[in-house]
């Protein structure tokens, strides 16, 4: 996509030449200028309430940036065009003395498949092409309704990398691919050089704008790792929530059972921040599993922000699997495990969270990794239906939302307007998937369906999370990177995730010549349903102990 269709004409005049790269202040103000470059909400918010910059300030300074470095990294898929005109009416309440809360006039972005109507919702999706959805999604408005500026909408793996099984991470159709910060290169590999970055994305939500601040912080979606992914792999701090937390209504789905929004921002505090906002202030008649958590007082999440928040907590090392590999039962593999390099890192992290005052209870095995029965062992469970058989389910579901105006109405004319469609570059790595999902028949299939999905809870949760977490009497499991993503998402279950440190890259070896840097590496939280509160209580006391993230090189 061309810069003049990702930048409206009304937008370009804000970016002057001369302008600072990364800073702004107010013409009335004076003083030095304001750096956005790795600047927080609660910072953002404090030079505006002391009149040091404007919320139409901050977005023009965020779309320079934008327009300077969006080349390099493709991140966004489109900006709002009516993005000053918002941040003219947030500066005028705030003149008027109206500040609706901590997000007043901050400027934000949207994973592509979350509804905007001031912008199109594509998926990623080259049918969804221009496409402007009838409403709003109920998180958007929420947003909005918190002084929120959307300011774009991110690249994402289209249709969050449920299209074709060979599909890389961060690829669509109508954005192409999306590259890491940490290292803006393609990759030279024989069989790896169709365009794709050489260093990962981390899957289908970007966090690639936020680490560079194009915006303060952005929505991601998760099925199964698409906050968790995208967040370690740009040095972010994110949280995943419980499903249900966040409606979902107005989100182009995968599964009901799995699917949940959450914030990725730059520290544990804006990732807090965003959240209180996201959840909204009642649970949405439209998403009925908005009522499953209770949320704290006035949905403020700051209030968990103590650094002294790790005394006396039980962190648990679930080593099985995660930590070190581990047999399959009935057969000779290995499973799991982790690089020298890595475990460094994860016993750096472990003798920290100690000296901050936790009780370490190591290992804290996941019952279902190391149970020698195979119909209760998580390592040895096979195919599971319940992703494909969400998929034709809910995106089915989503379609008659659409009314008139759905480019298609059916997951089947979808796949129909790919095929015709495909020397237009529909279908770049094929449809394997949404072929699967499309075959399931949704009467026949369900007793298959319910069995997986009562099983996923049994190993994941049940026999899984909860059974090590109650015995152990633990707040959280301590998991490297974003490995928990997958027996988290299953049973629905939060996590909390907080920059580290950095890896070697791995993988094939690189051509000679071609310096391959090091790769972001985080942390994570991870703990039952609800848990939210305590776990960003003890990821901020973590954070605020080590203070890792560092900024993308050569971006300022």
């Amino acid at each position: 996509m061309t810069m003049s269709r990702k930048f409206p004409k009304v937008l370009l005049g804000a970016l002057v030449l001369g302008a600072s790269l990364g800073s702004c202040t107010s013409p009335e103000a004076g003083g030095e200028p304001f750096d956005i470059v790795e600047a927080t909400i609660p910072e953002m918010q404090s030079a505006m309430e002391s009149g040091r910059v404007t919320s139409r300030d901050l977005v023009e300074a965020h779309l320079l940036r934008i327009a300077l470095y969006e080349e390099r990294v493709n991140a966004v898929i489109a900006v709002n065009a009516n993005a000053l005109a918002e941040a003219d009416r947030l500066d005028q309440e705030r003149a008027e003395g109206r500040v609706r809360g901590p997000l007043h006039g901050i400027p934000v972005a949207l994973k592509d498949n979350v509804h905007t109507t001031d912008m199109p919702t594509t998926g990623g999706a080259l049918a969804f092409e221009g496409f402007v959805p009838p409403y709003e999604a109920t998180l958007t408005r929420n947003l909005r309704e918190a002084g929120a500026i959307i300011l774009a909408k991110t690249v994402m793996t289209e249709l969050a990398n449920f299209i074709g099984a060979g599909m890389p991470g961060n690829y669509s159709a109508v954005g192409g691919f999306g590259l890491n910060p940490y290292d803006p290169r393609r990759d030279p590999r024989e069989g790896r050089n169709d365009g794709r970055p050489v260093m990962g994305t981390g899957g289908s939500s970007s966090g690639i704008g936020t680490a560079m601040s194009f915006w303060a912080a952005n929505v991601g979606t998760e099925t199964s790792g698409s906050i968790l992914s995208p967040a370690n792999a740009n040095m972010l701090a994110a949280i995943k929530p419980t499903v249900g937390r966040v409606s979902r209504y107005g989100v182009i789905p995968i599964t009901a059972d799995q699917d949940i929004a959450g914030p990725m921002a730059r520290t544990v505090t804006d990732a807090a921040i965003f959240f209180g906002a996201l959840e909204g202030g009642e649970p949405d008649p439209n998403d009925p599993a908005t009522q499953r958590c209770e949320p704290p007082p006035n949905r403020d999440y700051t209030a968990f922000l103590r650094p002294e928040g790790l005394q006396g907590a039980r962190i648990g090392i679930p080593r099985a699997s995660y930590y070190d590999s581990v047999q399959v039962p009935g057969t000779d593999r290995f499973r799991g495990g982790m690089s020298d390099e890595a475990r460094a890192l994860m016993t750096e992290a472990i003798q920290i969270l100690e000296a901050q005052g936790a009780t370490i209870v190591d290992p804290a095995d996941i019952p279902s990794v190391i149970d020698p029965d195979p119909e209760n062992n998580l390592l040895v469970s096979g195919r599971s239906s319940v992703l494909s058989y969400g998929m034709k389910r809910d995106f089915n579901a989503w379609l008659a939302t659409l009314g008139e105006s759905a480019p298609v109405k059916t997951l089947t004319e979808l796949r129909e307007w790919n095929l015709a469609h495909e020397q237009a570059g529909a279908l770049k790595y094929g449809q394997a998937r949404l072929d699967g999902s499309d075959e399931i028949d949704l009467e026949a299939d369900r007793a298959e369906y319910e069995a997986d999905r009562a099983r996923d809870l049994r190993l994941n949760g049940e026999h899984g999370i909860d059974e090590v977490m109650t015995n152990l009497q633990l707040d959280a499991l301590l998991f490297p990177g974003s490995s928990s993503a997958g027996i988290a998402a299953r049973p629905g279950y939060p996590t909390v995730i907080v920059p580290f440190g950095f890896l070697e890259p791995g993988g094939p070896p690189m051509p000679e010549g071609f310096d391959a840097k090091p790769r972001p590496f985080g942390v994570s939280f991870t703990g039952m349903a609800c848990s939210e509160p305590r776990l960003i209580e003890l990821a901020y006391a973590f954070e605020q102990a080590t203070m890792r993230r560092v900024a993308p090189p050569g971006m300022h």
